[in-house]
């Protein structure tokens, strides 16, 4: 007799390839809309399933933790970031979190220097005048950005993604400076010709573009803080990819109101989707809609580690990308 297929739910759509080898695994319950599920919806999902899968959009708080059924032993996140996730309680319960690192890696890197080349290049004023119709010809002193070779680059958070920065960020000639709960191994360093800074307000003093690539944790909450920010020089940039909540947002937008800041360049967003109204009406403000991972192969590549996850566990082994408290 076949034993009884893992009852999985998830939340949202996900590539057509990772749905149907799902399928082919595993009982599953698919999503039909692409929007994420209520709190109501969630609570059903958990007290029914043996695996939820979620995504950074799904909140799983103790509340809800607290009201899965017995059957719930696994939670396979589609993603990397886990911090929408209440892993200390999930522990408690006796609920294993997994989730997927390391294969979003590059394309975050990616977008880092896109937003890098989109602030400092102008791309966002030239195409605002170009869809508006307004161009009225080359000028020598029009749209004047300014180029990354021989700036100073501070990376906040030097995990994979961090040093995939420093490795583009040298290709254009930028001098890579970094601040790390812990200092990178001589050799990695050296590899990356690095300059560590043990002092986060040092090294922010001094930077011409300041990268956000650390998780967000109680510890890193507001880490860039208005008093953190008003270290930064005039003429600075900031890109953030990472976590919202590790910037202070309303701090950073009366910054770039009054001149504090030349610009910033943002994927993530503290307060909700859509990030402090005021940055969408500021051309030196280039906003994304948290596309940091959203290449084909890379979405895909998630799928395939939550499935390995859940077939690992399925198996009676521990989930190779089983995430711990002490992680957050």
């Amino acid at each position: 007799m076949p034993s009884k297929r893992l009852s999985v739910v998830v939340t949202r759509r996900l590539p057509e390839v990772v749905e149907t080898r799902l399928t082919e695994l595993f009982d599953v319950r698919l999503r039909d809309d692409d929007t994420p599920m209520t709190r109501g919806e969630l609570v059903d999902a958990m007290q029914s399933a043996d695996v939820l899968v979620p995504t950074v959009t799904d909140v799983i708080d103790a509340g809800l933790i607290g009201q899965a059924g017995e059957n719930l032993k696994l939670i396979a996140n589609y993603g990397a970031g886990f911090d929408h996730i209440d892993v200390a309680t999930a522990r408690q319960r006796g609920i294993l979190v997994s989730n997927t690192p390391g294969v979003v890696t590059d394309d975050t890197a990616d977008m880092v220097m896109a937003l890098m080349l989109g602030v400092t290049r102008r791309i966002q004023e030239g195409l605002t005048v170009m869809q508006a119709g307004e161009w009225q010809g080359w000028a020598p002193t029009a749209f004047l950005g300014t180029r990354l070779g021989g700036k100073r680059l501070g990376i906040l958070g030097m995990g994979r993604i961090g040093q995939a920065v420093a490795r583009r960020a040298a290709a254009f000639g930028m001098q890579i400076h970094y601040h790390n709960r812990r200092r990178l191994r001589p050799e990695v360093e050296g590899a990356l010709e690095a300059t560590y800074w043990e002092s986060l307000d040092q090294m922010v003093a001094r930077m011409d573009i300041l990268s956000v690539n650390c998780p967000h944790t109680p510890s890193t909450y507001h880490l860039l803080n208005a008093r953190r920010l008003k270290l930064m020089k005039p003429s600075a940039v900031i890109i953030n990819t990472s976590r919202g909540e590790v910037l202070d947002e309303n701090a950073l937008t009366r910054m770039l109101k009054a001149g504090e800041l030349a610009g910033a360049g943002l994927d993530v967003y503290e307060h909700g989707i859509k990030g402090n109204p005021e940055l969408r009406n500021m051309p030196n403000v280039v906003m994304l809609p948290h596309m940091g991972s959203a290449t084909a192969e890379g979405r895909t590549e998630m799928g395939e580690k939550v499935i390995i996850n859940i077939k690992t566990f399925a198996d009676g082994h521990r989930p190779p990308d089983q995430v711990v408290p002490a992680m957050q």
